[in-house]
């Protein structure tokens, strides 16, 4: 299994996660590149090596309407050790709604994967927003998420994650820092309301560092794409990339991501069913979505007939283990069961690596599967699609090309 493990010992933030990514391609310049050329209004991304306590690292900068970077605040701060989006000066700030913000996402130049997932992440924050502010999401205004390097940032790490085509990502604790930080609606505690909610179920610490290390753009991207917090697991690696912060302190001042694959191809998962003869196909659907969302393996159902001649489901969710408590509530709260039965199963897989392949229409990348006497491979669905859209193909006929 494909496994991405991100040390978050300085908290995190967009700019830092983005450039941690960046460093686990082979050509980090030409997928700085591709960030340009998603379209986002007024941005420019541009990454930089740069050396701290002797460790080479990138660092990750957006320059917003003409050359202005992102992170210029106002010199009278009262709070240090803030990574990213203060007040800028000069900058041109949204200050917009979800919808407004949507519309942005939806006009950039990605696959529907990346913008469906950025849009997921802005909801995050706009949930933690209105919990914070005591409205409704319908009229939250984002100030400082709602700036162009703001959007950047989360489409930027969208993207980068979509890239790497990685099966699970872990993350450690999360240290949050202490004291105060300064943000368009005064002078809030440390971790500020919305970023305190994003980090509800996330395993944090203050740690001994004044200021805010982690951010409420760098929460809502561990909340939305982290399938469970902890130590590293036993890993293969492959390539570690280490995101600089722009802020100095006696601590190295990075995330650091590690890629690799496991050592061992056995693993237990937790399989979560229940019977089903009273919930609509849509409310199903919408369970099915909801637990996919919240990192298990796998959801799926099978006919059944029930208690006096019902047709029913049977209702399957397959979860790792450390998520059972997770998956467990979701089911109660999404569907109309009284009670869920728990299997411990061993699942056994094959070694699975992701490659390019340069093909008449383009890169393709490549999926292989091997172990176990077996080797076999397949181009990715979302690279065969695009092309057969492109070239006016079926599906079947854009994989025969290749």
């Amino acid at each position: 299994m494909r496994i991405l493990y991100l040390e978050c010992n300085m908290g995190a933030a967009g700019d830092m996660l983005m450039a941690a990514l960046t460093g686990l391609f082979e050509e980090p310049e030409e997928i700085v590149l591709k960030l340009n050329k998603l379209g986002i209004p007024d941005t420019e991304y541009k990454v930089n090596d740069i050396t701290k306590a002797g460790i080479k690292g990138k660092q990750m900068s957006v320059f917003v309407c003409g050359g202005q970077e992102e992170g210029h605040r106002k010199q009278d701060h009262k709070h240090h050790g803030h990574h990213e989006h203060g007040h800028h000066n000069g900058h041109v700030h949204v200050h917009a709604g979800l919808p407004d913000i949507e519309h942005i996402i939806d006009s950039i130049d990605a696959s529907g994967k990346v913008k469906s997932d950025a849009k997921a992440v802005y909801r995050l924050i706009a949930e933690a927003e209105s919990n914070a502010h005591g409205c409704p999401v319908e009229q939250i205004h984002f100030h400082e998420v709602g700036t162009m390097d703001a959007i950047a940032d989360i489409v930027g790490t969208c993207y980068l994650l979509n890239e790497l085509k990685v099966d699970k990502i872990i993350a450690s604790a999360v240290r949050t820092g202490y004291g105060e930080v300064e943000c368009a609606h005064g002078v809030l505690p440390v971790p500020a309301p919305a970023t305190e909610y994003l980090l509800r179920g996330i395993p944090v610490y203050s740690g001994s560092i004044k200021g805010e290390m982690c951010t409420p753009t760098g929460a809502a991207l561990l909340k939305y794409f982290v399938s469970s917090f902890g130590e590293m697991p036993v890993l293969q690696i492959e390539k570690t990339g280490y995101g600089m912060g722009k802020k100095e302190f006696e601590t190295i001042n990075c995330v650091r991501a590690m890629l690799g694959n496991t050592a061992d191809a056995k693993e237990q998962v937790c399989v979560l069913s229940c019977n089903l003869d009273d919930m609509t196909p849509e409310a199903a659907g919408f369970a099915m979505e909801e637990l996919f969302k919240a990192g298990a393996l796998d959801v799926y159902t099978v006919p059944a007939n029930m208690k006096k001649n019902r047709p029913g489901i049977l209702f399957n969710c397959i979860c790792e283990p450390e998520q059972r408590e997770k998956i467990i509530r979701l089911m109660f709260l999404h569907t109309t069961t009284l009670g869920i039965r728990e299997t411990i199963c061993n699942r056994y897989t094959l070694e699975r690596t992701i490659t390019t392949e340069n093909t008449p229409y383009g890169k393709v990348h490549v999926k292989h599967a091997s172990g176990w006497g077996v080797s076999r491979s397949k181009p990715e669905y979302e690279d065969i699609a695009k092309i057969a859209k492109e070239k006016g193909m079926s599906f079947l006929q854009a994989v025969d090309q290749l």
